[in-house]
């Protein structure tokens, strides 16, 4: 009880995003609903494996400004490499915001940010 089942990601341009996390994580990512929603959702896996689905949109109101101070519910994807999937990350238009660091006795960690803004964790076990 009191798990979180769906997340959400909100993009100033949907399709960047979506290509993105294709490209980042392989993710399939498909319209949902009404066209004029512009809501996709977002199949992060099986659903044999652990583990949530969302969506991406456009969201509502104006984006904050750039030097605004970040308030979010941050996620964190475990990926099977992490040095690779940073890789990934900076070729497909985001940015590493704090390199990997060890966590003892969990595995590694990185913060990073997505081409809207957002920001989301890698985590290798």
């Amino acid at each position: 009880m009191n798990r979180v089942v769906h997340f959400e990601i909100t993009a100033e341009d949907v399709e960047r995003a979506s290509k993105f996390y294709r490209s980042v994580f392989g993710w399939k990512i498909e319209p949902w609903g009404p066209p004029e929603y512009g809501y996709m959702h977002v199949e992060t896996g099986s659903s044999s494996e652990p583990g949530i689905d969302g969506g991406i949109w456009k969201g509502a109101g104006a984006a904050p400004a750039a030097d605004a101070r970040l308030n979010a519910f941050n996620c964190s994807i475990e990926v099977a490499d992490i040095d690779i999937t940073l890789s990934k990350v900076k070729s497909s238009g985001g940015m590493v915001v704090r390199e990997k660091s060890q966590i003892p006795g969990v595995g590694w960690l990185a913060m990073c940010r997505d081409t809207e803004g957002n920001t989301f964790g890698v985590m290798q076990r």
